[in-house]
Order: structure tokens, then C-alpha cells, then sequence
């Protein structure tokens, strides 16, 4: 918290589930945050109420065409109205404590950046940042001494345990997976899944890219790449392991034979909460943990025959450079197709590979490169289709 005993917070995504989810905490401690800009790309009511209900300086709106609607919204009250996806980055660069990162996709790698520029603390919920630009923006960080706090779940808990005093002292990280909807089905009916059968995660309540991301288990792939962007630790350190009750969120296993696990339910009230208030904690309306109500906890080494996404995500890894980054953007487009029932469910994994294929693997320096990288990976993916 700032020495004003609140923090001023900009939440770029309010309206998705990971800002939605972090606006009912706001609301639960007035006191310790003060709001000055929310931004959303089309949901114009819901934005124009979240910058009501917090008194928010500035409302950004990502589609310009929607620019007259937010401002008569708006109408009859101190909150500027700005429209166009140039003006969430310059929402990103308006001076506040925090930055909530919670735009899907690589659409939000350049506000991040904006944010990391003038030092702000950043509360990543945004894994496609590191995933496509790690190193530029982890060297970034360190240039602006801005601080990166994860909200993803997995990688929160591995923060929460994680002894940056002395990494040598850590022998693997393991980052648990639910294992989707489709854990318990065959290869065949994988493939044949239909949209509506990926959409129904067991557990977690997801926007729909995320969804499909969790039933493919890209999601894994797009979290060990930036896992190891967010710790000092070797690739060969890094496993995944299925754990479909979701209550232990990651682990840490140190060479003495500890192994260190951060646990709670399968809300992300609690990363969230942890990320805003760091390093103090505050309370959140995330259900409490009954581990003798839920009695067992499962555990099951990941099949990459079945979710070929883990594979290719693995071999991205190793490949470094811009790999990771052509592995997301024929994901987004994948994916998009796959919502839009323009492929099949199987076709996504295919899509992906055939691009990673096509695209020599470079060493980006800049993030001009990486937007170059990532928009031709989007053309390949888009023409893969038959």
C-alpha cells in the first residue's frame, strides 16, 4: 500500500472476469484503493457502471466506434471518456500505484509495457505479456524498477513459496492443472469435442478463450513459459502435474526433500487479493478452505498424446525466442475459429503446429519485432484452414 494508506489502481480489462472478480474486492476495501482508470474493449454499460460505482478519473473504451455511446453513459458525471486501443495505452502510462493487467491476449502486451515504463507495480493476470515478450519485459521491469506481481493462480502460489533469496536451494516448481473438461476423455472424443462440451470447465468460471485454452491444456503451455520468465530457475525445472480438485494451486520443491504448497479454493478473489495488497495481505470473498468437507486430493502426470498443446508448448519453451510467441498468436486465432464453429476441436493443436512449422524461430529484441512476429504468426494460423 502507498504511504496515502490507499493505492491508486488502474485495471485495464475491468470488464472480464479477472477485473469483474477484482472490482467486487474493491468494493469490499473503499478505503485502501483509489481508482483512476478502468478499460474495456466493447462492454460499454457495464464499464460506464464499474467508473460510476468507484468514482473512476477516466473510462476507456478499446473500440472507437463506441466512443459517443460511453460518453453519453457517462454524462452527468466527472468521468473523462476515451476511446480507441491507442488510449488504453495511454490509460496504462496515467500515473498510478498498480496496474491490473486482466486484458486476454497478446492485445495486452503494449499497455503492460506502458505500465512497466513509468515504474508502476504490476499485477500480471495477463500471461500473454511474458508468453510472447519475456525477456524484453522482464528486462524492462528491471530498467524501470517496476515490480511484477502474478495473479494467475498457479503462478501466485509459486511466488508465495518461492525463496528468491536462494534459488539454488530449489530443485523443481510443479504447476498444478485441473486437467479440463476433458480430462476423462478418449483421444478420439477429444478431438470431436464439441464447443459446448469445452466451454463446461468442472471448476473454474472462465471467460470463453480461457476455456478452450483449459480444455486444450494450452493454458499449461502458456504458464510454464512465463513461469520461467518470473522465476530464476532452468527449464528442465519446470513440470506440470494434474490435480483435478484444484485446491493446491502450485508447488516448489526444494533439494532438502520440502516441498512447499500454496492451497486454497479455486477462486481467484485470493490471487487477486494477494496481488493488490502485497506484501500485506487482506481479506477477500473467496469461499474458506474445508480440506476435511472436500477428504481427497488426486493427482495424475499429464498425457500428451491426448493434449498435444502441452507438447507443443514444451518444445516452445526449449526453442526460446520468438517460438512462444507464434505458439500464442496461432493459438488466439485457433481458438477464435474454434468459438466461431469454423473448425473442429482437434484442428486447434493442428493449426498451431503447422504454423510453428512454417515460421522460423528468431530472437526478437524489441517489441516492434515481437508485434511483427506475432502478426505474421496470425496470418499463417489464419490460412491453415481448409
Amino acid at each position: 500500500m502507498s504511504n496515502n494508506s490507499y493505492s491508486t489502481l488502474t485495471i485495464l480489462g475491468s470488464t472480464g472476469s479477472i477485473g469483474t472478480t477484482a472490482i467486487e474486492l474493491i468494493k469490499l476495501h473503499q478505503d485502501k484503493f483509489s481508482v483512476i482508470s478502468l478499460t474495456s474493449y466493447n462492454n460499454i454499460q457495464l464499464l460506464a457502471n464499474q467508473a460510476k460505482q468507484l468514482n473512476a478519473k477516466y473510462a476507456v473504451i478499446g473500440n472507437e466506434s463506441l466512443y459517443k455511446e460511453l460518453k453519453d453513459a457517462l454524462a452527468g458525471t466527472n468521468i473523462e471518456a476515451l476511446a480507441g486501443e491507442q488510449a488504453i495505452i495511454d490509460a496504462a502510462k496515467i500515473t498510478s500505484d498498480i496496474v491490473l493487467t486482466a486484458i486476454v491476449g497478446a492485445a495486452g502486451l503494449l499497455p503492460t509495457m506502458a505500465a512497466i515504463e513509468r515504474g508502476a507495480t504490476i499485477a500480471l493476470a495477463n500471461k500473454e505479456t511474458l508468453v510472447c515478450a519475456g525477456d524484453i519485459v522482464m528486462q524492462a521491469a528491471k530498467t524501470h524498477n517496476a515490480k511484477i506481481i502474478p495473479v494467475d493462480s498457479e503462478h501466485s502460489a509459486i511466488f508465495q513459496v518461492f525463496d528468491f533469496n536462494n534459488p539454488s536451494s530449489i530443485e523443481k516448481i510443479i504447476v498444478t492443472a485441473s486437467g479440463g473438461p476433458f480430462r476423462n476423455f478418449t483421444k478420439q472424443q477429444i478431438e470431436n469435442a464439441t464447443l459446448a462440451d469445452a466451454l463446461k470447465h468442472p471448476i473454474w468460471n472462465m471467460g470463453a478463450k480461457i476455456s478452450i485454452d483449459s480444455a486444450t491444456m494450452m493454458n499449461k503451455s502458456l504458464e510454464i513459459i512465463e513461469a520461467w520468465h518470473l522465476f530464476p530457475i532452468e527449464k528442465s525445472q519446470l513440470e506440470i502435474l494434474v490435480h483435478p480438485q484444484s485446491i493446491i494451486h502450485s508447488m516448489v520443491n526444494y533439494v532438502d526433500g520440502s516441498v512447499l504448497a500454496q492451497l486454497g479454493t479455486p477462486d481467484m478473489s485470493t490471487p487477486i487479493a494477494y496481488a493488490l495488497a502485497y506484501p500485506e495481505r487482506m481479506t477477500s470473498n473467496s469461499s474458506k478452505l474445508n480440506l476435511a468437507e472436500i477428504g481427497n486430493l488426486s493427482f495424475f502426470a499429464p498425457d500428451y498424446e491426448k493434449f498435444p498443446a502441452l507438447r507443443l508448448g514444451k518444445e516452445a519453451l526449449q526453442a526460446g525466442g520468438s517460438a512462444p510467441s507464434i505458439l500464442n498468436a496461432a493459438n488466439e486465432i485457433a481458438v477464435e475459429r474454434f468459438l466461431n464453429q469454423q473448425i473442429s476441436f482437434g484442428e486447434i493443436a493442428q493449426i498451431v503446429e503447422k504454423t510453428l512449422e512454417k515460421i522460423p524461430v528468431s530472437s526478437p529484441t524489441t517489441i516492434d519485432e515481437v508485434i511483427a512476429i506475432d502478426r505474421q504468426a496470425r496470418q499463417i494460423a489464419g490460412s491453415s484452414f481448409s
